[in-house]
């Protein structure tokens, strides 16, 4: 159930926190949404991660250390791992059920999802960037999942649904660009291929390439999101882009955090970055600088 990955989770409260900036005023807020949408997304998540070891267990194996996970050690038995992943993903929709629609209709996406990835004949997961993109998608459900904690009737805007996925594409393909550097180095390219088949049409440079894509289609839809809605939140890109930045280079570093996003919060300079960029965001959101509107009007130089 990776218990211990419960840190990605933390990817939840900007979708509370947008919701109760731009629609706080028009909604009542309770508690149970909160308590209801914590065991939604932990749930689901887990049930996710049971049939991900399980069904990856064979490929894990090739895995430096993906080959001490306990579905590669121990024999399991199929049925009652399924029966666990039932048990987590009915759980999960019954906490959703109970809130919202908004909120059910986003677990039974979630869980959607780890099917999708995990399970033949689609599993995603084996096919280049289509790996990185459907991954990636966790990010605006976990959005919806803060965001309906707030507002069930309504969902966030579009470019920043879409924005939360591409920065979360950046974050999957940086650490497949660490994964890929580390393994080829220390072992071959065949014993990653066996790992994972996506990796036979991947190389360092094209994995490079793509985490530069991701972050620049991440940053535009969200610049298109400040821009609509409060100017000033283009002050943060700055931080946003230095931010991306510390993760890329932190991503070729020899034995990057980045292969396991759950020890994120152990890297000290990321975590002054993201700092820096929740008091940059909160200045924004308190602050109006009329000049900033300025940058949404066509405006030319003369020259006499």
């Amino acid at each position: 159930m990776r218990l211990d990955h419960v840190t990605k989770h933390v990817f939840v409260l900007p979708g509370v926190i947008l919701a109760l900036l731009l629609r706080g005023p028009q909604v009542h807020i309770g508690l149970w949404p909160f308590v209801a949408g914590a065991v939604v997304a932990v749930s689901i998540a887990s049930a996710n991660y049971v049939i991900n070891e399980w069904l990856d267990r064979e490929v894990d194996a090739h895995h430096p250390t993906k080959s001490a996970r306990t579905a590669v050690q121990t024999r399991l038995h199929g049925s009652a791992v399924w029966m666990l992943w039932a048990v987590l993903v009915i759980l999960g929709l019954g906490f959703a059920a109970s809130t919202s629609k908004s909120m059910l209709y986003t677990a039974i996406a979630f869980a959607a999802q780890g099917i999708v990835y995990n399970v033949k004949p689609l599993r995603s997961k084996d096919f280049a960037y289509i790996d990185v993109l459907s991954e990636s998608i966790n990010n605006p459900l976990r959005l919806l999942i803060g965001w309906a904690m707030v507002d069930p009737l309504t969902l966030p805007p579009i470019s920043i649904l879409v924005g939360y996925w591409l920065g979360g594409a950046f974050l999957m393909a940086a650490k497949r660009l660490s994964e890929y550097r580390e393994i080829v180095a220390s072992h071959s390219r065949e014993l990653l291929v066996k790992y994972r088949a996506s990796f036979a049409r991947y190389d360092e440079f094209i994995l490079t390439a793509s985490c530069i894509v991701y972050a620049l289609l991440s940053a535009m839809s969200l610049t298109i999101f400040f821009v609509k809605y409060k100017i000033e939140y283009v002050l943060t890109l700055p931080v946003i882009a230095i931010l991306f930045g510390e993760y890329m280079a932190l991503a070729i570093r020899p034995a990057s955090t980045a292969q396991t996003p759950e020890n994120l919060f152990r890297e000290r300079i990321l975590m002054q970055i993201v700092g820096v960029l929740v008091i940059v965001f909160a200045f924004c959101t308190l602050v109006n600088i009329p000049i900033l509107e300025q940058l949404t009007m066509p405006k030319y130089i003369t020259l006499n």
